[in-house]
């Protein structure tokens, strides 16, 4: 057997140092999350953006405190919640407050559910933060089923304003995500395409909610 390429033992050392470093940066934030009023308005604004239509479940990626599941809760009580987290303590918050939903501990590159399972995937505020973001995406195509669609929030470029957003305090990058253009290169290099968008702004922080289909292979 071949031994592996140094370069990519590198790569899959920082990745886990990254995520370990997310890990504990969300688990310290997790008591105190639901108290930004940003993260409940960007949650309601794209539970407000989703298109339901033959939407039976939904797989909410980076969930945090399940912030964005329960928004889409308060729309319809006729479908499906899960949401996955790398950060276990985000996981117990979000499993108190919204029990009907189920929440599991997970990295968002190794999604432990079957092929075919979601009809609809969100991922809030997270983008920037996921350790792998290929191997993310790629779990999104093995878990949407046939015309599902994934709906995004990221941050703008120049509109990262508030405090938290000033400091950060874990490993991002923000640059493939921060504008409609950059967006949709990254979603086209990974087998997507962004069929509609809107910018959300509460006058500190701007952000772009986007809707993304797979396109053929």
């Amino acid at each position: 057997m071949d031994a592996a390429k140094p370069g990519a033992s590198r790569g899959r050392v920082e990745q886990a140092q990254r995520r370990e470093e997310i890990r504990t940066a969300f688990d310290a934030r997790a008591a105190t999350y639901d108290e930004s009023t940003m993260h409940r308005d960007v949650a309601a604004a794209v539970a407000d953006f989703v298109d339901l239509t033959d939407v039976d479940d939904v797989l909410d990626v980076a969930s945090g405190t399940g912030l964005v599941l329960r928004a889409l809760a308060r729309r319809s009580r006729a479908i499906t919640l899960t949401g996955i987290d790398v950060a276990p303590a985000m996981v117990e918050v979000a499993r108190r407050q919204l029990p009907e939903a189920s929440f599991i501990e997970a990295d968002a590159a190794l999604i432990p559910f079957a092929d075919a399972c979601a009809d609809l995937i969100t991922c809030v505020t997270a983008l920037h933060a996921i350790a792998n973001t290929a191997a993310a995406l790629s779990e999104w195509h093995r878990l949407l089923r046939t015309r599902g669609r994934v709906v995004s929030a990221t941050f703008v470029a120049d509109g990262r304003k508030g405090p938290l957003r000033r400091d950060h305090r874990y490993p991002a990058d923000h640059r493939p995500f921060e504008t409609r253009e950059q967006l949709s290169a990254t979603a086209a290099r990974h087998g997507f395409a962004i069929i509609r968008s809107i910018l959300w702004s509460d006058e500190v922080d701007t952000l772009l909610i986007a809707e993304w289909v797979p396109t053929p292979r």
